[in-house]
């Protein structure tokens, strides 16, 4: 049964429409990608799903008794609250729930039997358990814990966090009340990669139709299993996962493409008829005047076709990234030796050891908090290690990209930042700057000290790709960057022939990007070959080597293989042959992955391979608890 039913959404804002004609529905277990270049209303529709704002045409239909619960990026308006009782203000209606469990069982105990009352009870014990009964605050707090906070976090007063755990607390509270529809937008920001992790698994197991804005293009393919796009104020709902979609777009593109290609050479062939013999003879002219016509219906034709092409192309303005050819640096570009980097009484690393060599593209990740950024700037000598050296090489020109973006210089107008700190002379610049959205004379001269965060970034990142550096240091530089743009500056990234490091909790720009990857674990760091795929494979297979299995499964699959023979139903070992077989398939895939993650076809193997392998989990865990009674 559909969770909400949208049919023919109208919204306007000051007037203007902003969307008209969206129509789709979302079912339990359902996980949308809304998809659509920036400001065309995504943000609104979840808010108007949400019941935050109206819309001014169609209709909306939810399911009885639906509770929704809305993610975004503003932060909680209250700031008296402690973290707990924040959470838990997103779960008022199972508090309400179970304080009407008790009042009518003791209505029960004084006699009152009626229909009404078992009934109500009866719901009430059914919305309860499926928030998993009276333990649901309990996974309350396990939602808190997988959003990165610690267990002493959850008595701290709001206050007391920063802008991105505001941003976390959010997510925890919309996650924690067990909502019907779950409205997301950006989830994925301030998340490091095991929460990412944790996240996506929380929500491929939650009973709940999911809405989803994000720009992180692993965590799309991980999630959804379908997308609403919102593009020229229309919609399209696609019936599929993201890559499938994309796919699906190209194809339509490209038929869009040959169909106009084929129309416009009937019209030119009929055209030349119409003027051999539209003055000819009677008869003649009959049949030019038919063509005529027919003419006229295929005009029409190519107008939808050309339509579709330019619907389908529309990217409004995009980032531009073109690195410059930089100077060659000695073979290695920097190197550490014993470094140890410590920030107050606390070691973040313990005499590390390391390299980088020239044309390197090296990714650098580990947990929030880790000390990614304090590495970095250690190794640029803008931070002192407590203990070690590092050493840049002979020739290394470094250009720094932070989260606070650079220190640009702010005593004059955006060309001329640009200008001072490229060297590039007015109409380079000016095409700069046209590249990373600064169009026209009033954005040109606007004084730097002035622009807003988004601005600076952009401005910012203009600078870094114009700046003509060998050696590449970016800390987080797809932060508030759309899926576009995020992919144009992978495609510059890959094609990059200077030396590289980067940090980031976008996956596919770590896996397309990232020839070798250092990871952060225990106050060392820890070297592995190849992008995220790679380090994810080599992580598993080492924890996997170091450790029991840990998953149900496999652990109750042993003691079952510890049985005699006899006493175990054929069927499972049948599921358990083809469990183990299935885990080899989907091991190979990811292998295959690693390799070319570009790879459509043997992602969405990979994708039903995975399902697969969990529908004969979960059939297993079913036998087995049969076979243990």
């Amino acid at each position: 049964m559909a969770v909400v039913i949208a049919s023919n959404l109208r919204k306007e804002l000051a007037g203007d429409p902003l969307f008209d004609g969206v129509s789709f529905k979302v079912e339990r277990r359902d996980r949308v990608a809304l998809s659509g270049p920036n400001g065309t209303g995504k943000t609104t529709l979840l808010r108007v799903l949400a019941g935050e704002t109206t819309v001014q045409g169609g209709d909306l239909a939810f399911q009885k008794g639906t509770r929704v619960a809305l993610h975004d990026q503003r932060p909680p308006l209250q700031r008296g609250l402690t973290l707990r009782e924040y959470v838990l203000s997103g779960a008022a209606d199972l508090i309400a729930v179970e304080e009407e469990l008790r009042r009518l069982e003791h209505a029960m105990a004084g006699g009152d039997h009626a229909d009404s009352t078992l009934r109500r009870y009866a719901e009430a014990q059914s919305r309860l358990e499926h928030a998993g009964g009276y333990a649901w605050r309990d996974h309350a707090a396990a939602v808190v814990r997988g959003l990165g906070f610690s267990d002493p976090d959850l008595d701290r007063l709001l206050d007391t966090f920063s802008g991105g755990e505001l941003t976390r607390a959010s997510l925890a509270r919309a996650l924690g009340g067990d909502p019907d529809l779950l409205l997301l937008d950006e989830p994925t920001n301030h998340l490091d990669v095991a929460s990412l992790e944790w996240l996506e698994r929380e929500l491929q197991s939650l009973d709940a139709g999911v809405m989803i804005v994000a720009h992180d293009r692993w965590f799309l393919e991980a999630v959804t299993t379908s997308v609403l796009e919102l593009e020229a104020g229309r919609s399209t709902f696609f019936a599929g996962p993201w890559h499938e979609w994309r796919r699906e777009k190209a194809a339509r593109l490209q038929a869009a493409s040959k169909s106009a290609e084929r129309v416009g050479r009937d019209i030119e062939r009929l055209e030349r008829f119409v003027a051999r013999f539209r003055a000819s003879t009677p008869k003649m002219a009959r049949k030019a005047q038919a063509k005529l016509t027919q003419i006229g219906r295929l005009e029409k034709e190519r107008g939808q076709a050309k339509t579709e092409i330019e619907l389908l192309t529309r990217r409004g303005r995009r980032l531009g990234f073109e690195f410059l050819k930089p100077p060659r640096s000695g073979r290695t570009v920097i190197e550490g030796n014993g470094v140890q980097i410590t920030i107050g009484e606390r070691t973040l690393l313990d005499e590390v050891s390391f390299a980088i060599e020239r044309g390197e593209h090296v990714g650098l990740i580990g947990p929030n908090g880790s000390g990614k950024t304090t590495l970095l700037e250690t190794l640029l000598g803008r931070r002192e290690a407590a203990a070690g050296d590092v050493r840049l090489g002979h020739g290394v020109e470094p250009a720094y990209f932070s989260q606070q973006e650079i220190e640009l210089d702010e005593r004059g107008s955006v060309l001329q930042c640009v200008q001072t700190m490229t060297g590039l002379q007015r109409p380079d610049a000016q095409s700069l700057l046209g590249r990373f959205l600064f169009s026209g004379w009033a954005e040109h001269e606007k004084p730097v000290a002035v622009l807003s965060g988004g601005e600076r970034r952009r401005l910012a990142l203009a600078v870094v790709v114009a700046s003509g550096a060998n050696f590449l240091v970016l800390d987080e530089p797809t932060n508030h960057l759309d899926l576009e743009s995020r992919e144009a500056l992978e495609a510059a990234l890959e094609a990059f022939p200077g030396t590289l490091l980067l940090v980031s909790h976008d996956r596919a720009l770590l896996d397309a990007v990232a020839e070798r990857t250092l990871a952060i674990e225990e106050r060392a760091l820890t070297p592995y070959d190849g992008g995220w795929a790679d380090y994810v494979r080599i992580r598993d297979e080492r924890r996997a080597a170091a450790e029991e299995p840990v998953t149900k499964p496999r652990k109750e699959r042993a003691k079952v293989a510890a049985k005699p023979a006899p006493n175990r139903p054929s069927e499972l070992e049948r599921l358990e042959a083809e469990i183990a077989a299935r885990e080899s398939a989907v091991a190979e895939l990811e292998r295959g992955l690693a390799e070319d993650w570009s790879d459509v076809e043997k992602l969405a193997e990979h994708r039903r391979a995975r399902d697969e392998l969990q529908t004969l989990l979960e059939r297993w865990e079913t036998l087995f608890e049969r076979a243990q009674t």
